[in-house]
C-alpha cells in the first residue's frame, strides 16, 4: 500500500468515527437551525437580517390565525355581510336593508312580553310517531334532535304573559324547530291556548313562522287545520279577541288555517306569506308573477293582512291594539 492510499484510508476512518460520535440532539439542533434560517431566523433563534441581494422582501408571511366560525352572516335580502353580535343587538334586523330575520321563539317572547311575566303552559306535550313514518332518519329521532338543539319539546311555545301590563295568552310557533311545522302536538297546544284564553278571559296573541303541516304525520297533521280553526271560531263566538302576527316565512297549512282567521292579522316587513311557494305557482300556472308576490307589502295592498309592524315597534303596537279588546262589543 502506498503512503497516499494509507493517508486516505486514515482520513476516511477518522470521519466515520466523528459521525458516530454525533448524538441525536446534535442532529436535531442542526435541523432546527436550518429551519430557523428558512423562517428568517439564525440558528441561535435570533432574527436574521434580510438580504435584498437574495431577492428577500421586508414583508414576511405569517401564519394566518384560525378564526372562529359563525361570526358573520349574509343577509338573504340584500347580500350584506353582518356581524352576528350586531345583528342580535338589533333584534335580528338587517342594518342595511331592514330585512327581518327569523327570530327564535324564546327571543320573541323576551322582546314582546314584560320581564318575568311569562308562565309557560303545556310544555310536557311531546310528539308520537303514530304512522311509524319511514325515512333516512326516523321521525322520532328527528324530533329528539330538534328538542336537544332548541331546548324545547315542540315547535309551539305558549303560556300566560303581559304586554305593557295587558294580560294575554301568547303562543309562538318557532321556525327553528323542524321549520315550525304543525303536527298533532302543535295543533293540540294551539287549541289548548285558545281554551286557556277563554277560561282566563284574556286576549290571545299568536306569532307564527312555519313551513306548514308536518309531513311526517300525514293526515293527522292535516286534521289540525280544522281543529285549530274550529277552536278559534268558538273563541270568537264567545266574545274572545285574537291577534295573529305572521313572520317570515308563514306558509302551507298554517297560513290556510288558524293564522288567517284571527280578529286582526299583522305581519313583519318583507315576510313571505302564502300557501304554496311562488316558484311552484309560477311553474304550475306557467305565468310570470307580479313583483313582491306573496310578500307582506303585496298582501297588505290586496287586503289579506291588516297592518305591517316593524319588530322594534311590535310591543307598543300590540299594547295599543289590545286595548280594543277592552271595549264592549256591539
Amino acid at each position: 500500500m502506498t503512503d497516499a492510499a494509507h493517508d486516505g484510508t486514515a482520513i476516511q476512518a477518522e470521519q466515520t468515527a466523528q459521525a458516530r460520535e454525533r448524538t441525536e440532539p446534535d442532529v436535531a439542533k442542526e435541523r432546527e437551525g436550518d429551519s430557523g434560517a428558512e423562517r428568517g431566523k439564525s440558528p441561535e433563534g435570533e432574527p436574521r437580517p434580510i438580504d435584498p441581494s437574495l431577492g428577500e422582501s421586508r414583508f414576511r408571511l405569517r401564519k394566518k390565525k384560525d378564526m372562529p366560525g359563525g361570526l358573520w352572516l349574509k343577509c338573504e335580502s340584500c347580500g350584506q355581510m353582518i356581524y352576528r353580535k350586531e345583528l342580535e343587538e338589533r333584534g335580528r334586523v338587517c342594518p342595511s336593508c331592514d330585512f327581518h330575520f327569523t327570530l327564535p321563539g324564546r327571543e320573541r317572547l323576551a322582546q314582546v312580553l314584560d320581564p318575568e311575566s311569562f308562565d309557560e303552559r303545556f310544555a310536557d306535550l311531546r310528539a308520537l310517531d303514530r304512522l311509524e313514518f319511514k325515512d333516512k332518519v326516523p321521525y322520532l329521532e328527528k324530533v329528539r334532535g330538534a328538542e336537544k338543539k332548541s331546548g324545547q319539546t315542540e315547535a309551539l311555545i305558549c303560556g300566560l304573559g303581559e304586554i305593557e301590563g295587558r294580560r294575554v295568552v301568547v303562543a309562538v310557533l318557532d321556525f327553528s324547530f323542524m321549520g315550525g311545522s304543525m303536527g298533532e302536538v302543535v295543533g293540540e297546544k294551539i287549541s289548548l291556548a285558545v281554551e286557556l284564553a277563554q277560561l282566563e278571559r284574556r286576549p290571545l296573541v299568536l306569532f307564527v313562522g312555519s313551513g306548514g303541516a308536518r309531513m311526517h304525520e300525514g293526515i293527522i297533521s292535516l286534521m289540525q287545520m280544522a281543529k285549530t280553526s274550529a277552536a278559534l271560531a268558538k273563541f270568537n263566538d264567545a266574545g274572545g279577541f285574537s291577534i295573529c302576527v305572521m313572520t317570515h316565512p308563514t306558509t302551507g297549512g298554517v297560513t290556510a288555517s288558524f293564522a288567517s282567521v284571527c280578529d286582526l292579522t299583522l305581519a313583519e316587513p318583507g315576510a313571505l306569506i302564502g300557501f304554496a311557494g311562488p316558484r311552484v305557482i309560477a311553474t304550475t300556472l306557467k305565468i310570470e308573477l307580479p313583483p313582491g308576490f306573496q310578500r307582506a307589502e303585496f298582501l297588505l295592498e290586496k287586503g289579506q293582512i291588516d297592518l305591517i309592524v316593524r319588530r322594534r315597534e311590535m310591543r307598543a303596537k300590540l299594547a295599543q291594539l289590545l286595548d280594543f279588546a277592552r271595549a264592549p262589543r256591539s
